[in-house]
């Protein structure tokens, strides 16, 4: 990828098969979470398709359906290749039928995970990171602060996570964090469906009573600058080398993100 930091997020191959919409939705969440630039070119074919586990055939199969939906798009030339093209919003209706499709239980499962990695790698950054990566940190506080769209938010988020992952030096844990980035990162900043109620008191795209106490406490929970506020004081606390304090403090995040995401679930109908 264009500065490097970021490569380790598609060369584990994929979980299962390999399919074509599967590495669709892989390369297109990270296009979306920034982990792609705009405008940057993706690896050679062969190259790409053996980072992902996948034959040549599929990578081509998937690299199809990215350019009509235009995610990425072919140049010719001496310089050409297949660039990438990210979107100024997030898919909002796609994002939300896939929180539809998961159960809470997944959910839970999500954020324990993100539990376990995320304090560790916060705890692990707070001894090993570099002068770099805690000015990074602190950059991405400020892009967050600052981010005037949904989708500069999720960028700023989950880069955010992930290089406090880069930071404690484990290949391991920044695999593990870039993967449920990936499946969290956009989910986290959905905004909950707050349309117009029909004469049944439902709104139109999910099902679910309108102005629940559930959908409140999304909207509640949704805060950028609490987020943002979150994020400087876990750098301050890796800044400060206190292990401890920067674990204690990522965990109480990601409890949060359970919460908000548990509430926007079941705010959607079953």
């Amino acid at each position: 990828m264009t500065d490097g930091r970021h490569s380790v997020s598609l060369t584990s191959p994929l979980a299962a098969a390999g399919r074509a919409d599967e590495v669709v939705q892989r390369v297109s969440q990270a296009i979306q979470l920034g982990l792609f630039m705009d405008g940057e070119q993706l690896p050679p074919e062969t190259e790409f398709a053996a980072q992902l586990g996948v034959s040549a055939m599929t990578l081509r199969e998937a690299l199809a359906t990215l350019r009509q939906q235009g995610l990425v798009e072919p140049r010719r030339g001496q310089t050409g290749g297949t660039f990438v093209r990210r979107p100024t919003a997030p898919p909002i209706s796609v994002l939300r039928e896939r929180l539809r499709r998961m159960t809470t239980s997944t959910l839970r499962d999500l954020i324990d995970e993100q539990f376990a990695v995320s304090g560790a790698a916060a705890k692990l950054a707070a001894a090993r990171a570099s002068g770099t990566s805690v000015r990074r940190l602190h950059m991405l506080v400020h892009q967050l602060t600052g981010a005037a769209s949904l989708g500069s938010s999720i960028r700023a988020d989950s880069r955010f996570h992930i290089e406090v992952a880069i930071a404690s030096q484990s290949e391991r844990l920044t695999r593990l964090e870039v993967g449920l980035q990936t499946q969290l990162g956009e989910l986290l900043w959905l905004p909950p469906d707050t349309e117009e109620p029909d004469s049944n008191g439902l709104t139109a795209s999910t099902g679910a009573p309108a102005g629940t106490r559930l959908v409140a406490e999304a909207v509640e929970l949704l805060d950028p600058a609490g987020a943002s506020a979150e994020h400087a004081a876990i750098t301050d606390a890796i800044a400060a080398e206190d292990g401890d304090l920067a674990r204690t403090l990522t965990e109480r995040h990601v409890l949060g993100n359970l919460r908000r995401l548990t509430a926007l679930r079941l705010a959607m109908a079953q």
